[in-house]
C-alpha cells in the first residue's frame, strides 16, 4: 500500500503544557493521499511523551537522548515514510489549512517556509516571547518549515553547530536553508501555511538578559555571508536600532575623550529610537529595557565577533 503523502515531525522536550494543543490543531488537517504525524521526545523530564502517546493523531513517538531539536529532527525524519516533510515545533497550533497549503507549495518548490504569528488569543505584552515570521525569512525557522525529503537526505538534515553549552542550541534551521539554497533548491515563502506561536510571559530581565544570545550571530555570518546581504543592516550591522546604539555610544565616548560636545550629536538618532519607546504603552519602563537590551546586545556582538574573526554590531 502507498504511504502517505506527508510526515509532520515534532521534536519536543518538556513541552506537556503545549505539545495538547498542537496535536489538536492537526487533528482537522486533510491532505490527499493521508498524513504522518512523528512526535520525538527529545530528554523530557515531564509528560511530553505521554501526552503525545494518548493523542490519537499521533502515528509514532521516537525517544532521543536530549542532544537538541536538530538530532531529533533527524531522528524524526529516518523514520517518516512520505515523500515530503513539514517540521512543525510543539509550541505551535497549525490553522486548519496549514498542512494542505504547505503540501501543495512543495508543488513548485523543494523548502517552503510558512507563515508564523502569535497566538491571538493570547495577550502579548512588551517583554513576551513568541515568533513571528512574515516573509521569505533567510533564518529558515523550522517552527513552521516543509522540504522535499529527497532533498533532506541529500543536504544530511540538519547539523548541530551552535549553541551554548548546556543551553539551546540555534542556527541549525538557518545553515540547513542556505545549505538548501546553495545547492540549487529552490525556497518559497507561503503565506497560508499559518501556525500560531505561544506566547510565554517574560519580564524585562528576561529580555534584556536574552539579548546576550546575539553573540551567536557574528558566527552566523561568518559560516553564512549571505545573510549580509539580505538580512542584516547595511552589511555589518544586525538591525538599523542596533546601528543608532552603536553611533550614539560611539559619539558619547568620542565627545568625553576629545572634550568636544558636538561630537555627541550622533546619538541624536537613538536618541530619537528611545523617544518612541517613551510613546508606546507603558513607555519609561519600556525604554529603560529596551536600551538595557541594546547595551548588551552590543557586548554580545563584540564578543561574538570577536570570538568568530568577522564582524558584526
Amino acid at each position: 500500500m502507498a504511504g502517505p503523502a506527508i510526515s509532520v515531525i515534532i521534536p519536543a522536550r518538556d513541552a506537556q503544557a503545549t505539545l495538547p494543543d498542537t496535536l489538536e490543531g492537526l487533528a482537522g488537517q486533510e491532505v490527499d493521499g493521508g498524513v504522518e504525524v512523528i512526535v520525538v521526545d527529545d530528554g523530557s523530564t515531564d509528560e511530553t511523551a505521554a501526552v503525545a502517546e494518548r493523542s490519537p493523531v499521533v502515528d509514532q513517538v521516537l525517544r532521543a537522548g536530549g542532544d537538541g531539536p536538530a538530532r531529533s529532527r533527524n531522528l524524526g525524519a529516518a523514520a517518516a515514510s512520505a515523500p515530503l516533510l513539514a517540521f512543525l515545533d510543539a509550541d505551535c497550533r497549525p490553522a486548519s489549512s496549514w498542512l494542505a497549503a504547505g503540501a501543495a507549495a512543495l508543488a513548485a518548490a523543494d523548502l517552503v517556509i510558512g507563515q508564523t504569528r502569535p497566538r491571538p488569543d493570547r495577550p502579548l505584552g512588551p517583554f513576551d516571547r513568541t515568533l513571528w515570521v512574515t516573509w521569505r525569512s533567510p533564518l529558515f525557522e523550522s517552527a513552521n518549515l516543509f522540504v522535499r525529503r529527497d532533498l533532506f537526505h541529500a543536504l544530511g538534515g540538519f547539523e548541530s553547530w551552535l549553541g551554548p553549552r548546556g543551553g539551546k542550541e540555534l542556527g541549525e534551521d538557518v545553515w540547513f536553508g542556505w545549505r538548501a539554497i546553495r545547492s540549487g533548491a529552490r525556497a518559497e515563502y507561503c503565506p497560508t501555511a499559518l501556525v500560531h506561536h505561544e506566547v510565554f510571559p517574560r519580564g524585562p530581565l528576561g529580555f534584556v538578559s536574552e539579548r546576550w544570545r546575539l553573540r551567536f550571530f557574528p558566527p552566523m555570518a561568518r559560516r553564512m555571508p549571505e545573510l549580509r546581504d539580505v538580512l542584516f543592516y547595511r552589511r555589518y550591522f544586525l538591525t538599523a536600532r542596533q546601528a543608532r546604539f552603536d553611533l550614539a555610544l560611539a559619539g558619547l565616548v568620542s565627545a568625553r575623550l576629545a572634550r568636544s560636545p558636538a561630537l555627541a550629536a550622533a546619538a541624536l538618532p537613538y536618541a530619537w529610537t528611545v523617544s518612541r519607546d517613551l510613546r508606546e504603552p507603558g513607555g519609561p519602563s519600556r525604554a529603560v529595557a529596551r536600551t538595557l537590551a541594546d547595551a548588551v546586545g552590543f557586548g554580545a556582538l563584540v564578543v561574538g565577533s570577536s570570538r568568530s574573526g568577522t564582524l558584526l554590531l
